[in-house]
């Protein structure tokens, strides 16, 4: 039976009901979730589990990402791993370790990353306006990756190329949606707040596509490990971005598929309404959904199973030193 995310918005109560989940909202509802019918689940509204849920959740490998109040990020609970090797983990860390695996890893996500953005400007270029100044900015801030000695001179050149980007979104965008400058903690108005929200579901994406290799989210080789973030997961979303979160945005915009009526704004700044957020989810998941023929594959794979593929590659480059591959848009 084919696994899909499912996405709870209702507050309540879930738990376990033998070996299904069970969802008693406050408005009184019971759901019903077949347990082994998902692949990730998230929890959008104020949702109170207990261990028993959890268990259930963890036997059949579901990984669960909890958004907290007005819808932003808090955490993940990852189950048992399906695979488990400490020697995967040992390599991962002598690869971070070693000045020029960590360079070298680190250099292929940055290319990746800004060959992706470069790919949705030139996309653009000549349908709406003429961004020939910003694919050339951004090839040449691409050109600089390989002679790059250093990991934080290579941050540097992403985020250049990041403003580089962000510029180009309201040219893009139609009126009366514009990103202005990228704002976020909180996002100050409806594009950045729909940049901000696509972009915690493409790090949830790598969290759970991680979470299925033997690799440890928490050991980055562009973002420097730290406490309280899975560093491996925004090294791979920083590829996606461009492709998941940025094109669905696009998409939603320019085809009026989501209004300035789907957010609003208190202190804590502009943030989509529940409505709003069930629309650029449907896009999202529909997303992932979609296929293309994969040119080494030699096979259709849907973009869900790009970013698996691009993490298996990761593993088999640490383990082997085989060439790791990153996603580079080529349709």
């Amino acid at each position: 039976m084919p696994k899909d995310n499912h996405h709870v918005f209702a507050d309540g109560e879930l738990s376990r009901n033998e070996g299904t989940l069970r969802i008693d909202t406050l408005d009184g509802e019971t759901k019903y979730l077949p347990v082994e019918s998902i692949d990730t689940l998230y929890l959008h509204g104020q949702i109170d589990f207990n261990t028993r849920a959890l268990g259930l959740l963890n036997d059949h490998g579901v990984s669960v990402h909890v958004f907290g109040w007005n819808d932003y990020y808090k955490g993940s609970y990852l189950p048992k791993r399906e695979q488990v090797s400490g020697n995967t983990v040992v390599e991962q860390v002598r690869a971070y370790d070693d000045h020029d695996r960590r360079l070298g890893i680190a250099r292929d996500i940055v290319a990746a990353s800004i060959h992706n953005m470069r790919a949705n400007v030139q996309y653009y270029d000549g349908r709406k306006e003429d961004f020939g100044s910003a694919v050339d900015r951004l090839e040449e801030q691409n050109e600089r990756v390989d002679g790059i000695t250093d990991v934080n001179e290579l941050r540097g050149v992403e985020a250049t190329a990041r403003k580089i980007y962000y510029r180009c979104f309201d040219r893009i965008l139609r009126d009366p949606f514009e990103l202005t400058k990228r704002e976020y903690n909180p996002p100050t108005n409806e594009a950045n707040a729909l940049v901000s929200f696509l972009n915690s579901m493409v790090y949830t994406t790598c969290v759970s596509a991680i979470r299925k290799t033997a690799l440890d989210p928490t050991i980055g080789y562009v973002h420097e490990p730290g406490e309280r973030r899975f560093t491996l997961s925004l090294d791979v979303a920083d590829i996606f971005k461009p492709i998941l979160a940025d094109r669905v945005l696009f998409r939603l915009v320019n085809r009026r598929q989501i209004a300035i009526d789907d957010f609003e704004s208190d202190l804590d700044g502009c943030l989509l309404t529940e409505d709003g957020r069930v629309t650029v989810l449907e896009a999202y998941e529909e997303t992932l959904d979609r296929t293309v023929e994969h040119p080494r594959l030699n096979r259709k794979v849907s973009y869900k199973t790009l970013v698996r593929t691009d993490v298996y590659s990761l593993k088999k480059h640490v383990l082997t030193s085989e060439p790791y591959r990153p996603t580079e848009r080529w349709w």
